[in-house]
């Protein structure tokens, strides 16, 4: 009883582990701005009504964008136009996306998470489009 108990315990910390490990990416939002910038921007610009500042929501406003992972009033999922996918198709047109073809989607949207909730209203660095 003693020795399954504390194997249990032991398999309990390894996944622990495991699950720190795989979510310990560290956003980088300067990469993030880069790519809303030049990505996000240019294309809300110039077909979507306007660029939308990160600095037009709170941070909470946009945690709560972020996780309705809703786009294009609700008609697309964000993380599509952050995938490989998406990038490999406008790469010809936008360089930001050409430069980032291979960093992987996961990152890539927490980058671009990282920078609006830095460039929130009242993040630490209410940020514009450009």
């Amino acid at each position: 009883m003693k020795k399954r108990h504390i194997f249990n315990a032991a398999l309990t910390a390894g996944l622990l582990c495991i699950s720190t490990l795989a979510s310990a990416y560290d956003a980088d939002w300067k990469r993030g701005r880069v790519y809303y910038r030049s990505v996000c921007t240019a294309c809300h610009a110039a077909q979507a009504g306007g660029s939308i500042a990160p600095s037009t929501m709170t941070k909470s406003q946009w945690a709560t964008y972020l996780q309705a992972d809703k786009h294009a009033k609700g008609k697309d999922s964000m993380k599509q136009y952050v995938g490989k996918t998406y990038r490999a198709s406008i790469r010809a047109q936008n360089k930001a996306a050409e430069k980032f073809a291979e960093v992987p989607d996961d990152e890539l949207l927490e980058d671009v998470k990282a920078f609006v909730i830095k460039g929130a209203k009242d993040g630490d660095a209410p940020a514009s489009c450009s």
